[in-house]
């Protein structure tokens, strides 16, 4: 693509990924699920790296689902090991490129040292006004939906918030996801085209692109492809086309 072409395309402010396939792609080749997600982390630095240099300002990445507890367990605790090798090896160098790290989810469930390994990436990288990156991990959406309204209903009991005063906007501060802007792109990898409870709330106007290729093989070029269907389509955010 030449410059002049790149500087036309707009990128979206924030985009966020389903990263599916890992298991699909470890099989094809007759190796185990688990070396699936060992190459499914290249993804991941692939699209953080790409999406810095594209101008992306917010990457919300879903790596780890409240349902994804229930796969076998040789499978979850090597999930377990590339997070912590994750962020044990990755924090500094996203310092140094300037990425702010942020994870939501439901950290009750990770051990205590992956706790610890989690505030101290996000602690670390807290004063950086880079790319913002988040990790959604052993996250749901319809528990954070309702969390918040637990957390919005709490106020309203103590005389903090009147009922009066509930609004979309009030509501979604609520959200894990309060202080950065909703998806404009969210893009799912592996063929699969369903949102399987990932941001519920904050895709209500997001443009969905469902691509074919699997995780593990995720590379710029299918960002890029992905960011060239976003700027095909007409947002109109329920208003008639001009």
């Amino acid at each position: 693509m030449t410059v002049t072409e790149l500087s036309q395309r707009r990128i979206p402010k924030h985009i966020a990924i389903i990263m599916d396939g890992n298991g699909r792609w470890a099989k094809s080749r007759g190796m185990p699920r688990t070396d699936g997600h060992r190459r499914g982390i290249d993804a991941v630095r692939r699209t953080i790296e790409a999406s810095g240099e594209l101008g992306v300002q917010y990457l919300t990445l879903f790596g780890f689902s409240s349902e994804n507890w229930k796969r076998p367990i040789i499978e979850v605790d090597d999930l377990m090991w590339l997070l912590r090798r994750f962020l044990q090896s990755e924090t500094a160098r996203l310092h140094e490129k300037n990425v702010l790290i942020r994870i939501i989810g439901d950290r009750s469930t990770f051990s205590s040292d992956i706790v610890r390994l989690i505030e101290h990436s996000e602690q670390m990288t807290s004063g950086n006004d880079g790319l913002h990156l988040t990790a959604a991990l052993s996250y749901g959406g319809r528990q954070e939906i309702v969390e918040a309204a637990r957390a919005l209903a709490n106020d309203v009991a103590s005389g903090r918030v009147s009922p009066d005063d509930i609004d979309a906007d009030r509501f979604s501060g609520y959200l894990a996801t309060a202080d950065i802007p909703d998806p404009d792109l969210l893009i799912r990898t592996s063929g699969e085209q369903r949102i399987s409870n990932f941001l519920l709330w904050q895709i209500a106007y997001t443009e969905l692109v469902f691509s074919d290729v699997l995780w593990p093989d995720f590379d710029r070029e299918h960002l890029e492809s992905a960011i060239d269907e976003f700027n095909g389509r007409e947002r109109r955010f329920g208003a008639v086309a001009g």
